[in-house]
């Protein structure tokens, strides 16, 4: 194990502990295919599950497992118009698992988001059953301001460009505090806790994954 690896492994077990004070459930992988099994093996056969836009899911396969197992997939991807996009969304609100991961965690566990029009921190914060956050490393940052700078930063500007927004951040690649239509930093959300406990459960992973 490098002396990285193994900084890793050590911050995670804090982070985890720090969470299990907050209710939140933790675990460490040391890579994407650890991650991956331990994701799919908290999630029984006929689990309905829905996610968010996510690089990381993506990047350790498990959006392509969800889809090709045993499970009952709400695929926000799928909708043709805003009816079906209202349809699909009544139907993750009630699901067994919602999966996502997290744009910053701070070492004393709590997660840092930022949304555009809130799809996703929705149902961190209410409605499925469990949900399960993937994150690797190079997410865990200092303290809740230390998350937000992160993000804005790091995190949004990739996503802007990603999802072809009309902002600021497009043209110069760093976060001017914009007002722009296509602005997707609308909502800021602070988990601090989990008041439905072990409910959120977060897999960290020993690689930098995501933004």
């Amino acid at each position: 194990m490098t002396p990285k690896k193994k900084t890793y492994e050590l911050t995670a077990q804090t982070i985890i502990r720090n969470m299990a004070k907050r209710q939140i459930e933790g675990f460490y992988c040391p890579d994407r295919a650890s991650a991956l099994a331990k994701a799919l093996s908290l999630m029984p056969e006929g689990s309905s599950i829905g996610w968010g836009g996510s690089i990381t899911l993506n990047e350790i396969g498990l959006i392509e497992a969800v889809k090709n197992g045993p499970y009952d997939v709400i695929d926000r991807a799928t909708a043709r118009t805003p009816e079906d996009t209202k349809s699909i969304y009544s139907r993750i609100i009630g699901a067994n698992f919602f999966l996502m991961s997290t744009n910053a965690i701070t070492l004393d566990g709590q997660l840092v988001n930022i949304d555009g029009h809130g799809s996703r921190v929705a149902f961190l914060c209410y409605g499925p059953d469990h949900v399960i956050v993937v994150a690797g490393m190079n997410k865990v940052v200092k303290d809740v301001e230390t998350g937000i700078q992160r993000v804005k930063a790091v995190a949004a500007p990739p996503n802007a460009v990603r999802l072809e927004r009309n902002t600021p951040c497009t043209i110069t690649g760093t976060c001017s505090d914009c007002q722009a239509p296509g602005c997707i930093c609308c909502q800021t959300v602070i988990t601090r806790r989990s008041s439905v406990p072990q409910r959120i459960k977060v897999i960290l992973v020993g690689e930098e994954l995501g933004y």
